[in-house]
């Protein structure tokens, strides 16, 4: 299947216009084609893994025509992936891998008729689109790292989709400068910026993050370039800012930032403009993104104002998402509450359908047209929860409690007061048998007592949370990167649980 670009009926503009200007009803119709024929001809023959679902569940995959059909069939779950990789027999199972026995089953007779016609050259462009080049990890915070593999094909899709994410943030210029501000390594994010840049003919610079150049060198990066456009992970770049600011470092030419791999609360968004603007900035759009490996392709904001989060705009013509209710697994309608659960219609690799992703969306997903650039691409709320955010603590011997970190963290990132932060579980006396405890760790403002920020933040969180944390600890500021990593990790540690497991 080739990479959608301008629409099949369409010979001017980018795919993003294509698809951002057709009907509601037009997107779900070609989501709904896209994924039928994907199913039929390529995840059914050529994936061994879901082969094996589609059989055992006795579903003729033929019968999947629309999104809805899908709920016939079994979620896939990151321990599905797991499991398969840790066996050598069928570690494989998850990427697709055409045979001729296969082909010639399952493809229709145009198809098949094209490949014999097409002779030595029509076979090689087959294995070119089918044969693994290339594997990104998952960052293996919480469980151990997966393996994704891409073939050429899939590397297409990756550029054309980060293509049109820069076109939705306005990164188009032909005189843009791009600091790809992301760490080296086999991770989605930096892969993704890269492979924009090439499809687009934008020039990107990639620093490598904190680990190769430092602090002061990515500024000085920044500043020689004339950087117009910073993409990072947000705690990693607030730093970066804030550390310019300190130096004097000039912001004056940057017009964009983008953000990945972490969620970024309005209050974030704030301060890093506050930095950019002291830096001699003007007009920044400061804009988050929403990706994750097994998809294999990030999704964006368009521009808003900081207070303002426009949503994820997705494109239905490469893939597909579902909302479920993560107790129940009952598919919920658009508007509400639901864990996004998503399946691919375009890759060749390591291929999933009906990926749990674990990520609870508050406001669902909507195939209004977006207010603020008039697209009618499906949008994610940009209000994002983790179900493995969500820690048990037995605090008292009488319950365990139940308390969501990522709303913690998004707390204390628009605290004002509050420079730096980390929140730390652990037990009491580091006794397995004792009790839970929860500290934070933070470094305050310039100015701002310790004993202030102590009760400021003990209260909020008692707050929030119905839980007061156990200690609230003051730290230097450098003694915070140091905690959480700034410069030595992939992403900053945030959030520690150091209990016995």
């Amino acid at each position: 299947m080739g990479v959608v670009q301008a629409g099949e009926d369409s010979n001017a503009g980018s795919a993003l216009s294509y698809w951002g200007r057709q009907p509601g009803e037009r997107l779900r119709e070609v989501a709904n084609r896209n994924l039928a024929t994907y199913v039929r001809q390529e995840l059914y023959p050529f994936s061994a893994y879901y082969r094996r679902v589609f059989d055992q569940a006795g579903v003729d995959p033929r019968s999947i025509r629309t999104v809805a059909d899908l709920a016939r069939l079994p979620f896939t779950t990151k321990q599905d992936l797991l499991a398969t990789q840790a066996d050598p027999k069928t570690r494989l199972d998850f990427v697709l891998r055409p045979t001729p026995e296969r082909i010639k089953s399952d493809w229709p007779f145009g198809r098949k008729l094209a490949l014999v016609l097409g002779g030595a050259r029509a076979r090689a462009a087959l294995r070119r689109a089918y044969t693994p080049s290339f594997l990104t990890f998952t960052t293996g915070r919480s469980t151990e790292p997966v393996g994704f593999a891409y073939t050429p094909h899939d590397l297409d899709v990756l550029s054309e989709a980060t293509a049109r994410m820069f076109e939705l943030m306005h990164v188009t210029s032909d005189s843009e400068r791009i600091v790809n501000l992301f760490p080296f390594a086999p991770h989605l994010a930096f892969w993704a910026v890269t492979l924009g840049g090439f499809r687009t003919g934008r020039l990107v610079v990639p620093s490598g993050g904190g680990k190769v150049l430092g602090t002061d060198g990515n500024l000085r990066l920044i500043e020689r370039m004339r950087a117009t456009s910073l993409i990072s992970i947000p705690g990693f770049l607030y730093h970066v800012l804030r550390r310019g600011n300190e130096l004097g470092t000039s912001f004056e030419h940057v017009r964009t930032v983008v953000l990945g791999a972490e969620k970024v609360p309005p209050g974030m968004k704030a301060r890093m403009q506050e930095c950019l603007e002291r830096g001699g900035a003007k007009n920044v759009n400061i804009l988050g993104t929403y990706g994750f490996t097994e998809a294999r392709m990030a999704f964006g904001e368009c521009p808003t104002d900081v207070r303002h989060s426009s949503g994820y705009h997705v494109f239905p013509d490469l893939g597909v998402f579902e909302l479920i209710d993560p107790k129940t697994g009952q598919v919920v309608p658009d508007g509400q509450d639901g864990e996004l659960v998503y399946t691919g219609t375009s890759g060749h690799g390591t291929s999933v359908l009906r990926y749990r992703t674990g990520d609870l969306a508050v406001g669902g997903m909507t195939w209004e047209p977006c207010p603020h650039c008039g697209r009618n691409l499906p949008r994610i709320s940009s209000t994002l929860r983790r179900a493995s955010e969500q820690h048990a603590l037995n605090l008292t011997k009488i319950k365990g409690t139940l308390v969501d970190l990522a709303q913690i963290g998004s707390l204390l990132s628009e605290m004002r007061e509050v420079e730096e932060w980390q929140v730390v579980l652990k037990k009491h006396n580091d006794d397995p048998l004792e009790l839970d405890e929860m500290e934070i760790r933070v470094a305050a403002r310039a100015g701002v007592p310790a004993d202030t920020v102590k009760t400021l933040v003990s209260t909020q969180v008692a707050q929030l949370s119905e839980v007061r944390p156990s200690r609230v600890s003051v730290h230097s500021l450098a003694e915070m990167l140091e905690f959480v990593g700034m410069e030595s990790q992939l992403k900053e540690k945030r959030f520690l649980d150091t209990r016995p497991k």
